[in-house]
């Protein structure tokens, strides 16, 4: 295990992972540089999305390492890609203390979650799940830990595989434990006195991940167990806005994200602040930022952290 630099000061979040993933999986009522139009199709050089087609052509290549995220293993035992292995979002995430969360764990833990999987320093890694939020948590991970340029994220998911008519199986993979070394990069994480700090710097962009009911407060902050509302300036952009459904969850071409961007104070090229009601669902929207060009920084406290403390907090449609 080498980690040559330290973490960012990471923060607490929100309910347990797998009751976390479970609750959000209910349905719910540009840089300066040239993007790609799209995930990378079979011919081309992955990119931070990957199509099924790309994938597809790669079965079996050793230098695709391809990583099924999910919080609980039966689902993975029953059906997944071949070569796929098994990547447990518990070793990446933990409940936080107390037990309400989803906060990031050690770069130590991440390493030894991701050598236990066989991941080494060369190669190329894929990460997918049955729930997109899963394998956007693990991607966002990644990235932060300093992977991100050679880590994709399969467009779609299982479902997309699946809808296609392409092979899953039960059998699992055999492969050497891995050494890889993590670079995390600092200030990507951020928390709730940073953001406080901030609320009147024209500069800070902050993107709330959350449905109608949780960003207006209408659900009275987790039942009452939170303050309701959103941060202060906060503009709402709810994650499955990104995709085309949840169950076949393939990303809306650039353009369109780029719109939404937009709509929601974001400048091309600029810098957001992403955060939802735990982490899991601002994932999706950091993994998209990252797309479009954006210098994204991550709440993982998000509003489970912010609206357990004395901050300020507003209710309804209005930002302010």
């Amino acid at each position: 295990m080498r980690i040559p630099s330290p973490a960012a000061a990471l923060t607490a979040a929100v309910l347990p992972i797998a009751a976390a993933l479970a609750l959000f999986a209910r349905p719910a009522p540009a840089g300066a540089q040239p993007l790609p139009a799209g995930p990378a199709a079979a011919g081309e050089a992955p990119g931070i999305l990957v199509s099924t087609g790309w994938l597809a052509a790669r079965l079996g290549d050793p230098s695709v390492v391809l990583l099924h995220v999910d919080a609980q293993r039966p689902a993975y035992a029953q059906a997944h890609i071949p070569g796929a292995r098994f990547l447990d979002l518990n070793a990446i995430a933990w409940n936080g203390e107390p037990d309400v969360g989803t906060e990031m764990r050690t770069p130590a833990e991440i390493d030894a979650a991701l050598e236990a999987v066989g991941v080494t320093d060369t190669g190329h890694l894929v990460v997918y799940g049955a729930n997109p939020l899963a394998a956007a948590r693990a991607w966002m991970t990644l990235d932060v830990m300093g992977l991100g340029d050679r880590t994709s994220f399969l467009d779609g998911g299982l479902g997309a595989w699946q809808e296609e008519g392409r092979a899953v199986t039960t059998e699992e993979p055999a492969f050497a434990p891995g050494s890889v070394t993590l670079r995390p990069r600092a200030g990507v994480m951020v928390d709730a006195d940073w953001i406080h700090a901030r609320l009147d710097d024209p500069a800070l962009t902050l993107i709330d991940a959350r449905p109608d009911e949780e960003y207006t407060g209408a659900d009275n902050g987790l039942g009452g167990r939170v303050h309701p509302g959103h941060i202060p300036g906060a503009h709402q952009m709810y994650w499955e806005k990104l995709v085309e459904s949840r169950p076949i969850h393939r990303a809306h071409p650039l353009e369109e994200l780029r719109a939404l961007f937009r709509a929601s104070g974001a400048a091309d090229g600029s810098a957001v602040t992403v955060y939802c009601m735990v982490g899991l669902r601002a994932s999706y929207t950091y993994l998209t930022a990252k797309r479009l060009g954006y210098d994204v920084k991550f709440y993982d406290g998000s509003w489970r952290d912010w609206g357990s403390r004395d901050l300020p907090y507003v209710t309804g449609t209005g930002r302010r």
